[in-house]
C-alpha cells in the first residue's frame, strides 16, 4: 500500500464515521428518538460544534434540523474533493458531478442506517428480549416508525412479526434499483462513496 492509498484510507474512514454521526443525528430527530438516551447524547455532543455554525444559516423546520443534512453534504464534499485531489483528478472540473455524487452517496448511507438498524433489531429480538440497555431502546426507536405501518398492513400471524422482512425488501429495492442506478447513470466514481 502506497502512502497516498494509506492517507485516503485514513481520511475515508474518519470522514465517513463523522458523516455517519451527522446523519444519525438527523435520523434520531426524524424518528423522534429519546435525546436523553446516552447514545443519543454522544451523537449530539460529537456533532454540536460544527452544527451550531451551520444552524446560523440553515433553520430547522417541523422539529427537524436540516442544518445536519447540509453539514453532512459539506463534510462529504470536502472529503471527496481532498481524496480526488490526492489521486490527481481535476477537482474543479468535477465539482458539478461531485455535488450529485455526494447526494447519491448520502442517500445510500441514509438507507444503510435503517438497514443495519433493522439487522441489529432482529438479532436483539433473539438474544436480548426485554433488555433495558440504552442501545436496545435506541435501535427500537429507529426501527419502529418504519415497521409499524407495515405491521398494520399485514394479517395477524399469532405473535410472529414478519414486518422486518418487508422492510428489508423495500430498503434493498431502494438501494439496489434506485440509488445504484442513479450512481451508474451519473458515472459516479467508486472512490467517492464506499457506502455504495
Amino acid at each position: 500500500m502506497s502512502g497516498a492509498q494509506a492517507l485516503i484510507y485514513v481520511l475515508q474512514t474518519l470522514g465517513q464515521l463523522y458523516i455517519l454521526l451527522i446523519l444519525l443525528r438527523f435520523v434520531l430527530q426524524l424518528v423522534r428518538a429519546d435525546f436523553y438516551n446516552p447514545l443519543s447524547q454522544l451523537v449530539v455532543k460529537a456533532t454540536q460544534p460544527p452544527l451550531s455554525i451551520v444552524r446560523r444559516f440553515i433553520p430547522g423546520y417541523g422539529g427537524l434540523d436540516f442544518a445536519a443534512l447540509v453539514l453532512a453534504f459539506l463534510v462529504h464534499m470536502a472529503l471527496s474533493a481532498v481524496i480526488l485531489a490526492i489521486v490527481g483528478a481535476p477537482v474543479v472540473q468535477l465539482l458539478p458531478y461531485l455535488a450529485v455524487w455526494v447526494l447519491i452517496s448520502l442517500a445510500s448511507l441514509f438507507v444503510k442506517i435503517f438497514f443495519f438498524a433493522l439487522i441489529i433489531s432482529v438479532i436483539l429480538s433473539w438474544v436480548a428480549q426485554g433488555s433495558r440497555h440504552p442501545g436496545v431502546a435506541l435501535v427500537h426507536q429507529v426501527c419502529e416508525p418504519m415497521l409499524s405501518p407495515i405491521r398494520r398492513l399485514l394479517p395477524d400471524l399469532g405473535g410472529i412479526d414478519i414486518s422486518p422482512i418487508f422492510a428489508f425488501l423495500a430498503l434493498n429495492l431502494l438501494d439496489k434499483f434506485v440509488i445504484a442506478n442513479l450512481a451508474q447513470a451519473t458515472g459516479m466514481l467508486p472512490i467517492i462513496s464506499p457506502f455504495m
